[in-house]
């Protein structure tokens, strides 16, 4: 599988000379962006409030130093540290990421340091950026980055990702082996082309098409769906759908010949017209099938028109790639829909229970052989107590390998239950067994839950388009 999901660990210290709460500040208003978040709809914490987070990291702070005495230098102090957390176009929407960023932070930090995770819509690829305070919650210890933790996020990350049957980064490069690559480069081919690129190839589409005169080169750009701004000075700038920041129209920024004396010289006949640049041969994304949203609802609770929007366009998604699944499985009618859905969610509930099945004879198995481990090492000394007659100088002697003696033989018992002990061969062989049995019932498992999942969004969706349901009991049941 292609190396996809891309991690970041980053430290935040005092900015220049702003106190301790603007540096917090500048950096949570980035995070929390309302053009960023969905107007805050895309914002989970935990022990903390977004709004006030600032505040309450700096007052965990003043605690630690009271509790503990111990301040540091204001340069070398870590005001928080932010993660960030990437994923490649069309595998989830920035709601899904938002919760696999908040699973990431939350086993990341085992629940002893408050944070907030925001996710932003504003890109092609869905991202989340991770704030978690320096001081724990008690306020009597601090994170201290250590060494190799970028590795050791990006295996706990690349685990999750795993679990939710996304892709992951293999084999990535180290430091001693050339610089790392950005999320870009890790995608190669599939990248999807940057603004600069977009903007280049949209240039030599409106010179192919032998504009006039300048006039007519920048009403070309704009009936290509490119925002033409112009500042002081004459100065130009393009700006296409979901761009945050224009991009100058100079050879400086978007590269040699792409300038508007290269421009003009195109117009005037002085240069040749280039050809427009093929794009790049792109898989198309599997489509994942969600929820559609009740748009109406979501207004009423105040989101702003922005997310009308964009909700618009999201829920059109949806119905599409419902309409796709329904094409690739040749279900016809209603009933047949209800059918398949019935016999999908059947079938992931059938091998959820066969797998925790087997995983809990393989912890019995394990547990077992553990026991006999030590039943076997501890099993002398309990003679040579036995020997002593059970003298008490004998015991204070052995006391923890008694103790494991007793647990040993406690737990053979009870895992056992008056049944005769296999032999350790047998139980090694049991244990592979099981073990590769588990590997494969889950392969099938999350193929099963997959298929689930998409079938009961698919019946939610045309539930809710022909009325007869708002889909949220199908979301309950796919939860």
């Amino acid at each position: 599988m292609l190396s996809l999901a891309t991690t970041r660990l980053i430290t935040h210290h005092i900015s220049g000379d702003k106190s301790i709460l603007a540096s917090l500040s500048d950096r949570f208003d980035y995070g929390q962006n309302p053009e960023k978040t969905l107007d805050g709809a895309l914002i989970r914490s935990y022990e903390c409030d977004p709004l006030t987070a600032d505040s309450e990291f700096l007052l965990s702070k003043a605690r630690y130093k009271a509790i503990t005495g111990r301040e540091q230098k204001r340069d070398a102090d870590v005001l928080c540290y932010q993660i960030r957390q990437s994923f490649p176009p069309g595998e989830l929407d920035p709601e899904e990421a938002l919760n696999i960023g908040y699973e990431l932070a939350m086993r990341w930090t085992k629940g002893k340091h408050a944070f907030f995770v925001v996710s932003h819509a504003d890109r092609p690829h869905p991202h989340v950026h991770i704030y978690y305070n320096s001081t724990t919650l008690d306020c009597t210890r601090k994170y201290r980055d250590f060494l190799g933790s970028a590795r050791a996020l990006r295996r706990l990350s690349d685990r999750i990702c795993l679990e939710h049957d996304l892709s992951v980064i293999k084999n990535p490069k180290l430091h001693s082996k050339g610089k790392f690559r950005h999320y870009g480069q890790w995608l190669g081919a599939a990248r999807p082309p940057s603004y600069k690129e977009q903007i280049r190839g949209i240039i030599d589409g409106a010179l192919a098409e032998r504009p006039a005169d300048f006039a007519g080169f920048l009403r070309r750009m704009e009936a290509a769906g490119v925002q033409v701004k112009r500042g002081r000075g004459g100065v130009i700038s393009f700006r296409l759908p979901g761009q945050d920041r224009a991009t100058r129209f100079r050879a400086s920024t978007l590269g040699d010949g792409y300038g508007p004396e290269d421009v003009e010289a195109v117009i005037d006949g002085r240069a040749p017209v280039r050809k427009p640049a093929q794009g790049r041969p792109r898989s198309a994304a599997p489509r994942r099938v969600n929820l559609i949203i009740d748009i109406q609802q979501r207004m009423a609770q105040g989101k702003g028109p922005g997310y009308e929007r964009w909700a618009k366009i999201y829920n059109l998604k949806q119905m599409a790639a419902a309409l796709q699944f329904l094409q690739e499985n040749g279900l016809t009618d209603y009933d047949a829909l209800a059918e398949r859905t019935t016999e999908a969610v059947d079938r992931a509930h059938a091998l959820a229970g066969e797998l925790r099945g087997v995983e809990e004879r393989l912890a019995s198995t394990t547990k077992l052989m553990g026991a006999v481990v030590d039943y076997a090492k501890t099993r002398p000394v309990f003679d040579g107590y036995k020997a002593a007659r059970y003298s008490k100088k004998y015991l204070a002697e052995h006391e923890e390998a008694l103790a494991s003696y007793r647990a040993a033989k406690a737990a053979i018992n009870d895992i056992l239950g008056g049944a005769k002990l296999p032999r350790m061969d047998a139980l090694k062989k049991e244990r592979r067994e099981l073990a590769e049995r588990k590997k494969k019932l889950y392969a099938q498992y999350r193929a099963a839950q997959q298929e689930m999942r998409e079938a009961v969004a698919v019946k939610a969706n045309v539930d809710h388009l022909l009325g007869l349901s708002d889909g949220r009991e199908s979301k309950a049941q796919e939860r």
